[in-house]
């Protein structure tokens, strides 16, 4: 199963302007390559005229897929930068493109370098980063004479309460770190009297953003 990861919220975009060049970034989470292709095409389609729409991507629990294009600007100039922008940031399942307008002024290899990497960053940093948590949704099946303790305990811990379900029993969802469920099926039962039965439901990925 895959280990908790960096990727980035959603959608985002910003623009910069350098020597008169329009740099506008676009950013998208990618789990799969013919995503992130799809939205690089969907860009280019919307920036028929622009001089280059560079785009990068990093796609895979391993980083497997890293894929970088320079688009027509000078070969390592623009590609490669965005990608490493995803590489230092430690983003996964992340495709961006920055389009250029050309502004009459030539900026060469070291000005291109840096302001695709500028234009890159800014863009994730208006997408928000997040960490993707690997978390298990425990069912607490209790019997209503014990809700208001147990409800109460909960939200005043660090296990996120996902819904009550009202039945024949009241079944409390919580999510737990991967690696905590035994310390909250003690926690619990110690609550509960040893009354609750307590299960694992599913592995899911919680988002936290990161600052």
């Amino acid at each position: 199963m895959r280990k908790d990861y960096h990727t980035i919220q959603g959608y985002g975009e910003s623009e910069i302007v350098i020597q008169k060049s329009r740099f506008i970034t676009y950013v998208n989470r990618a789990e799969t390559e013919e995503q992130a292709q799809e939205f690089i095409n969907n860009i280019k389609e919307k920036h028929k005229n622009a001089n280059h729409n560079c785009s990068a991507y990093i796609i895979g629990e391993h980083d497997n897929i890293q894929k970088a294009n320079d688009d027509g600007e000078p070969s390592g100039t623009a590609g490669v930068p965005m990608l490493e922008v995803l590489k230092k940031q430690g983003l996964q399942d992340t495709v961006v493109v920055v389009t250029r307008y050309f502004g009459g002024i030539k900026l060469g290899g070291g000005g291109l370098i840096r302001a695709y990497g500028k234009a890159t960053t800014e863009g994730i940093d208006v997408a928000k980063v997040v960490e993707r948590k690997l978390h298990h949704l425990m069912k607490v099946s209790i019997d209503y004479t014990w809700l208001g303790k147990v409800e109460n305990e909960i939200r005043n811990s660090v296990y996120p309460l996902k819904e009550i379900i009202y039945a024949d029993q009241v079944e409390v969802l919580v999510f737990t770190k991967a690696n905590e469920e035994a310390d909250f099926i003690n926690w619990m039962a110690e609550i509960t009297n040893g009354q609750a039965e307590i299960e694992i439901v599913e592995k899911e990925f919680l988002e936290f953003t990161v600052n």
